[in-house]
């Protein structure tokens, strides 16, 4: 079986990829993938990582602000998908698996041109643009949610797979991920702004890094991605925030399965990945929607939770340095509070979304 991979720019559309990938490798012989992305993604560093050969095409998003600027996007799409065809050709996939990114798109188009079947997954309730875009030249559109059909010209192609979580994510254990990260026996809280970090959580962290590291009470793992990193390690000496073996500051938490297992409390955006994930794991978060996506999706993917009193949502309009302080000692001190929650986010995880994508695509072959 060989199958060509498309998803990029965060590792939002990067890991789900991945996930299917390793799965089909463990049940295929004969399995070869190969990725497509863009050189200036996340993927240029996690896809090599992770053992799989990709190339590399170049494209951008569609900029919704400046709309002049996409006469540039659109020459670069018929560039990129004319590049597209000739990897097909040259690797000649069995079939295509999209998860997303502006990557998708022209990846979609030449497959369809090729005959290629293709599927393209989409994470989120309601659709994005290039998932739209896509689905004339698909076959199937794989996606987490049903309500997300009602979102589609075609719903008839939809296919409710749910999100792909990675398998080392579903076979952590909360005592060996405490041990592999040397905890000790202190409540752990995870806070991460997403593969590529956020501003706006990182700098309200300055703040609840400052209390913490005085309290010496709580263990915290804090990841401010890559393009943060130097300038944030700058904020901290000038604000005299000493860290220690309790309190770590990271630019991208690489053992994110082992973070996740060990958490008591994980503080985070509100992707689609990230929540399944933290359902998959059964454990009380707080979270904060990002504010920048289309449709706010974000906080529609936190309110279904905070529903039913499986997190904590926490707007950036209202985050401060103290608000989120107060609500990480308010739910670490609280034992029962956070094994309520953590039994009423668990009703939210479909754990067996790479089987049924795994399925749908060698139905599809």
């Amino acid at each position: 079986m060989k199958i060509l991979f498309a998803g990029g720019g965060t590792a939002g559309h990067i890991n789900p990829a991945l996930s299917v990938a390793d799965y089909m490798k463990e049940r295929e012989e004969n399995f070869e993938a190969l990725f497509i992305g863009t050189e200036h993604g996340l993927e240029k560093k996690l896809v090599p990582a992770a053992g799989y050969a990709i190339k590399y095409i170049d494209i951008q998003g569609f900029d919704r602000r400046h709309l002049l600027k996409n006469i540039a996007v659109l020459w670069k799409l018929e560039k990129s998908e004319r590049d597209c065809r000739k990897i097909i050709r040259d690797f000649k996939p069995d079939a295509v698996v999209c998860t997303g990114g502006y990557v998708s798109g022209p990846v979609s188009i030449a497959a369809h041109k090729e005959g290629i079947p293709s599927i393209i997954h989409e994470q989120n309730v309601y659709p994005g643009l290039t998932v739209k875009g896509a689905e004339k030249y698909v076959n199937y559109v794989a996606v987490s949610f049903e309500e997300t059909k009602e979102h589609m010209t075609r719903p008839e192609k939809c296919v409710l797979t749910g999100n792909p979580i990675r398998s080392e994510i579903l076979r952590a254990d909360k005592a060996s991920a405490r041990a592999e990260l040397g905890l000790s026996d202190k409540p752990f809280v995870l806070v991460f702004g997403g593969s590529l970090g956020a501003g706006k959580i990182n700098e309200t962290m300055l703040g609840v890094l400052k209390k913490l590291v005085r309290d010496n009470e709580i263990s915290v793992l804090f990841g401010t991605g890559d393009r943060n990193f130097a300038e944030y390690s700058k904020r901290l000496k000038e604000e005299g925030i000493a860290l220690s073996d309790d309190i770590k500051v990271v630019p991208y938490i690489n053992n994110m399965s082992a973070a996740m297992a060990a958490a008591d409390v994980v503080v985070s955006r509100a992707g689609a990945i990230t929540v399944s994930e933290i359902a998959a794991l059964a454990k009380p978060s707080i979270l904060i929607p990002s504010p920048n996506v289309v449709r706010n999706h974000q906080e529609q993917n936190a309110r279904e939770l905070e529903k039913s009193n499986a997190c904590v949502v926490i707007t950036e309009d209202i985050l401060t340095p103290d608000i989120l302080y107060d609500k990480i000692i308010e739910m670490t001190l609280d034992k029962e509070r956070l094994a309520d929650m953590s039994r009423n986010v668990k009703k939210f995880a479909v754990t067996d979304a790479l089987e049924r994508i795994y399925k749908l695509v060698k139905g599809m072959i």
